[in-house]
């Protein structure tokens, strides 16, 4: 799914409001999750998931095409890791309890 078929699905299902609002309301949701893990922070979504970053450390890489040695510099990644719920979802064990 693409931002925008976010925006088109969430519109549809929200006939009150208008499709700038809800673009506008998407756009506020994203910019607000980059921020934080901009600023170091981590983003949890209950029942979804959490963003988070991390620091991976500097390495000598290979270029694929010359196979010449590279050094790549120290860099942050952003992070993704599943709630339980979303997991019980995608394995088909929604409204299970453990």
């Amino acid at each position: 799914m693409t931002k925008s078929e976010l925006i088109q699905r969430l519109a549809e299902r929200n006939p009150q409001l208008l499709r700038s609002d809800v673009e506008r309301i998407v756009n506020t949701v994203f910019d607000e999750v980059s921020n934080a893990l901009a600023r170091g922070g981590r983003v949890e979504l209950r029942g979804f998931g959490a963003f988070s970053i991390k620091q991976r450390d500097a390495r000598q890489g290979r270029n694929p095409r010359t196979g010449e040695s590279v050094k790549v510099g120290q860099k942050f990644v952003p992070f993704f890791k599943t709630g339980k719920q979303l997991r019980d979802r995608l394995n088909g064990l929604e409204g299970t309890e453990d």
